[in-house]
């Protein structure tokens, strides 16, 4: 079983690799491949078109010379079954001195039913043999000649020479007629032949070989000049898939702190409401319910009350009433933001702290470094809040004691902390009525940033982060 998924397995990993592979480089592995193959069946195809053009070439003139030669010393090959003495001693002078004697290394005369007439070699002749393919080809009226393909049975002495020898099987024509009488066969010594041939066939092979290799190449050129295109475009591809899958991812964390602050947006108001009538109930409410009761007191209304005790109460209800209205004032500060539009960071920092210190008498630390692009106005609020909440809660729950607010920024990325000595608490236990933070945590992630909180018996410390790059957007 683990043989065969192996085997399952290898050819799967083998197409693997190769789609991994280049357009470029599978197309030399596969073009070299086929440009090869190419190279081998058309320069063999070639190549045994000349070398069929330049024997049968060499053959014809050859023939043509032999037959010019012996045609007059034969007789009447219609009417002769048999050469007489006379005719065969011509043809041994005439083949065997002279330019035929060192150019033919032996010949032969053939009858049409295989019989040999004359041979130079003298135990062939007037011995039969079946007619080969050659032979027949030759008394029907066409030229044979090869060039090293000595397979005939009476063509022992020629394999055995060694030499390299153009056999040619050439029919002999009756002048008057036309008709074939007899096929002489005979064997060139073709060393001249031999290297003319070799020539022709390196020649071709070359030829072939460049004509393959330069348009294989050109055919490289254009690939590769497209697979670069490719490549390049297919990694900008990349690069721009890239960024739109972390502008989605991005655009999803954002839509999911949006839903979220959506979802706790009518909650929280609805809480801060309460907070705000409930400062009103507690505070300035109580004050003036107290004025009021002192107006229907006795001492007012009774006119033979002394006058130092009427100036007494007199006093008491408009202390009563100014702290009311010192306490609505109070609240009015908070709710309502000073003109952040036209300030710039350190300003708008500046200000909440300048405000705190007013309103608690208490001194806070303000550490600025680094400067930024100007901000949008719902960046402006969210830092404001931010910085004024944090204050407040340092304040209520800390005593205010050593409070401190730094802002930084790196490489766009605001970061505002805001901290104090106080006995600090356990943020894991925060009861659900404390709106503060988790407004304050609603707000800031509303905008794509991050709220951090970190408490313990040496104080406490909120952060908030923000890119100024993306605030600038929203």
């Amino acid at each position: 079983m683990q043989t065969s998924l192996k085997s399952m397995l290898s050819p799967v990993r083998l197409l693997a690799s190769w789609n991994s592979q280049s357009l470029a480089k599978q197309f030399l592995l596969i073009g070299g491949f086929v440009s090869a193959c190419a190279l081998l069946l058309v320069g063999a195809f070639v190549t045994n078109l000349i070398e069929e053009a330049v024997t049968r070439n060499s053959a014809a003139s050859t023939a043509l010379y032999v037959d010019s030669v012996i045609a007059p010393l034969l007789p009447d090959m219609q009417t002769t079954e048999v050469l007489d003495d006379t005719v065969t001693h011509a043809l041994d002078e005439t083949l065997g001195e002279g330019a035929l004697g060192s150019r033919l290394m032996s010949f032969r005369l053939w009858r049409n039913d295989g019989t040999i007439l004359y041979s130079n070699d003298k135990n062939l002749m007037g011995k039969q043999f079946p007619l080969s393919n050659d032979l027949k080809t030759a008394f029907a009226g066409t030229m044979v000649a090869q060039f090293n393909q000595l397979d005939d049975v009476e063509s022992v002495a020629e394999r055995n020479s060694g030499k390299p020898l153009l056999e040619i099987y050439n029919p002999v024509l009756q002048p008057w007629s036309g008709k074939v009488v007899a096929v002489s066969e005979f064997y060139e010594v073709a060393y001249d032949f031999e290297r003319s041939l070799n020539q022709a066939r390196f020649r071709s092979w070359v030829a072939v070989a460049l004509f393959t290799l330069t348009f294989f190449l050109i055919l490289s050129v254009i690939v590769l000049r497209g697979s670069r295109t490719i490549e390049s475009q297919r990694s900008a591809l990349k690069a721009r898939i890239g960024e739109l899958s972390t502008l989605l991812q991005q655009n999803e964390i954002l839509h999911a702190r949006v839903q979220r602050a959506s979802q706790r947006a009518a909650s929280l108001n609805e809480s801060y409401l309460r907070r705000i009538g409930a400062d009103l109930h507690d505070g300035p409410a109580q004050l003036v319910a107290y004025a009021s009761l002192r107006l229907d007191s006795e001492a007012l209304i009774n006119p033979r009350t002394p006058a130092r005790e009427r100036e007494r109460s007199l006093a008491a209800i408009k202390s009563s009433l100014d702290d009311a209205m010192a306490d609505i004032r109070s609240i009015c500060s908070g709710l309502v933001l000073p003109h952040i539009e036209s300030a710039n960071l350190p300003e708008l920092l500046q200000r909440a702290v300048r405000s705190h210190e007013q309103r608690t008498g208490i001194a806070v630390g303000l550490s600025i470094s680094g400067t930024t692009q100007e901000l949008s106005t719902s960046t402006k609020i969210c830092i404001y809040r931010f910085v004024q909440e944090a204050l407040n809660n340092g304040y209520r729950h800390g005593k205010g004691a050593a409070q401190q607010v730094k802002q930084t920024i790196d490489g766009g990325q605001i970061t505002i902390a805001v901290s104090d000595e106080g006995p600090g608490f356990d943020p894991a236990y925060i009861p659900p009525s404390s709106i503060g933070l988790a407004g304050l945590r609603e707000r800031v992630e509303s905008l794509g940033g991050t709220f951090e909180l970190k408490s313990s018996e040496s104080g406490t410390v909120v952060q908030m982060s923000l890119n100024a790059m993306e605030m600038e957007q929203i």
